[in-house]
């Protein structure tokens, strides 16, 4: 279906409901924080007649900067209002438990088509982030959308994370020309960017354990199992270690970095970035998925963790076979 034609039977839905409630998937990041605060400014300024809710389970502590979601609405609310599902590729990974009370969905997504769970499902894999999707529909419908500066905040976080700092693929012209629409906000770049980068000491002493004890498989996956041990020596949430992941993505000839945290109950959830390597199957395989190069998943034990490990050691060792010289 032809990307306008979904675009205003999303306005017109949006329009026709009273109550609206968006929602995200678990483990939040920052386009799905980004997003859901987003439309949610934005749809507030456009229509302060209606109740819009943002809503989620756990929190990311580092995203406070950009706004706070809101009390959860009864059971009563949901059963009378649209939910807006964003960043969110299945039906499963919504951190909520009442969706299934409201009696449509709209799915707003950039990751591979997996799970249509939406009545109406807008998913855009061109674009590299929800938040752009958002900026997107906002610059559509310009004449009946109000963009505001705490949208634009939000919105700029999800784009700019979600992309590495726009050096991932997919940043392209029209990528940028939605960035610049934000930047029209008059938005505190400085601030932004030291919220995202400035780190607790215990964060910085554990990036460097990471450096000096991260492994490698014989082609080249670079790993780190970030146990529970680990993060209780250092004093850092899960959530904050799982965040370094990136540490590992600029060592010649390792193409594919992975990064196990360890839950409490002893499984590890997963997060699998590459470069030029395709991973999103391999995430599949083990309760997963996500983009091409930026995926995660679940294994239950270090057998499991193992398996996966060699899964994407022939992986890269394939890869490499069939471009010779690649970093």
């Amino acid at each position: 279906m032809d990307n306008l034609i979904i675009k205003n039977s999303i306005l017109e839905k949006i329009k026709t409901y009273e109550n609206i409630i968006i929602v995200r998937h678990v483990k939040p990041d920052g386009d799905c924080m980004g997003s859901s605060l987003g439309l949610r400014e934005i749809l507030r300024a456009s229509f302060p007649e209606k109740s819009i809710y943002s809503v989620g389970g756990k929190k990311a502590d580092y995203l406070e900067f950009i706004g706070s979601e809101d009390e959860e609405p009864s059971e009563e609310v949901y059963k009378r209002s649209l939910l807006i599902a964003v960043d969110t590729a299945t039906f499963g990974r919504i951190d909520n438990n009442h969706a299934t009370l409201c009696p449509e969905i709209i799915k707003i997504d950039h990751h591979l088509p997996m799970d249509d769970y939406g009545h109406i499902n807008y998913v855009r894999e061109d674009l590299p982030a929800t938040c752009a999707i958002i900026v997107d529909l906002y610059n559509t419908f310009r004449k009946e959308l109000v963009m505001t500066q705490r949208a634009a905040k939000a919105l700029f976080v999800g784009m700019v994370t979600d992309t590495g700092r726009f050096r991932y693929s997919g940043v392209d012209a029209n990528f940028m020309r939605l960035v610049a629409i934000l930047l029209e906000y008059d938005l505190n770049i400085e601030e932004i960017y030291a919220n995202l980068y400035i780190r607790e000491k215990e964060i910085l002493k554990l990036q460097g354990y990471v450096l000096k004890n991260f492994k490698t498989t014989n082609n080249g996956v670079a790993y780190f199992n970030m146990s529970k041990r680990v993060c209780r020596k250092h004093r850092v949430s899960s959530s904050d270690a799982s965040a370094l992941v990136n540490m590992l993505d600029s060592i010649k000839e390792h193409l594919i970095w992975i990064f196990f945290i360890e839950h409490e109950d002893g499984t590890f959830r997963v997060r699998i970035r590459s470069r030029y390597v395709a991973i999103n199957e391999l995430a599949e395989r083990y309760s997963g998925g996500g983009h091409k190069q930026a995926s995660g998943a679940l294994v239950r034990n270090k057998r499991e963790m193992k398996k996966m490990l060699q899964e994407a050691d022939l992986l890269l060792l394939e890869f490499k076979k069939g471009n010779p010289g690649v970093f």
